[in-house]
């Protein structure tokens, strides 16, 4: 679904990403882990074509972001970090226009909109503008609007507090409901909020510090090891 092949995204003398390569197989869902300027949504703002690449390749479902862009991003819906959504429309307004641009059809429009509003819980919001909500209620609002077209990839940067998901486990079992079964990616600082996913990327100063599962990670992957150590030792300092 996802190939990326050595990736290199460069400013000034800095290589924010570097030489990154890895793929995302057809209904996998995949963590992508990494400390604050570790290359994480670089990345995924090339991937879904936000931003070009350096130099390297990225083909999403067999189409190249660059040669293909249209059918590439067709493929995705995508919900960063900062929701690119509109303060001076409501709600539903916002998303009637985002599935207008994704080409719902219109018999099928309404429906899609309740769905989505219901699986991020924005149904009671619906009518209110978007400037007037908290920062967690527009990120529903924006991953919302990413499950309109039913996507065959969905990206998620670090987003899953903005459903209240306290674990991954919860996480995943909400996207196993969804009835188009999207292959996922996860993009997070929180290990917990990756750790029973089926491959994670461990990226750590734009390089590929460790590719595997958790349990995989944990015995081979120092950056991994690390990042597991800080959190658990805050955890235990909030409790």
């Amino acid at each position: 679904m996802i190939e990326v092949t050595n990736l290199v995204k460069r400013y000034g003398d800095r290589n924010v990403v570097d030489n990154l390569s890895f793929t995302v197989d057809k209904g996998q869902i995949v963590g992508f882990l990494g400390p604050n300027g570790a290359g994480k949504s670089t990345t995924m703002n090339i991937i879904t074509g936000y931003i070009s690449a350096t130099s390297g390749t990225v083909k999403v479902n067999g189409y190249d972001i660059y040669d293909d862009p249209e059918k590439a991003k067709a493929c995705i819906g995508y919900l960063p970090e900062q929701p690119p959504v509109y303060p001076d429309m409501k709600v539903r307004e916002y998303l009637n226009f985002v599935a207008d641009l994704k080409k719902v059809k219109a018999s099928e429009k309404d429906k899609k909109l309740r769905y989505v509003m219901k699986s991020t819980k924005i149904m009671d919001v619906s009518e209110r503008l978007i400037k007037h909500l908290s920062k967690g209620y527009k990120q529903r609002v924006g991953l919302a609007g990413a499950m309109l077209g039913d996507p065959e990839i969905l990206i998620m940067d670090d987003s899953a507090s903005a459903l209240d998901f306290a674990t991954d486990a919860a996480l995943r079992k909400a996207l196993s409901k969804l009835p188009w079964k999207p292959t996922v990616v996860l993009i997070s600082q929180r290990v917990s909020s990756i750790r029973h996913a089926d491959k994670i990327v461990v990226l750590d100063d734009g390089h590929m510090a460790g590719l595997g599962t958790h349990t995989q990670l944990q015995q081979t992957c120092p950056v991994y090891q690390e990042i597991c150590r800080s959190q658990e030792k805050g955890e235990a300092s909030a409790s």
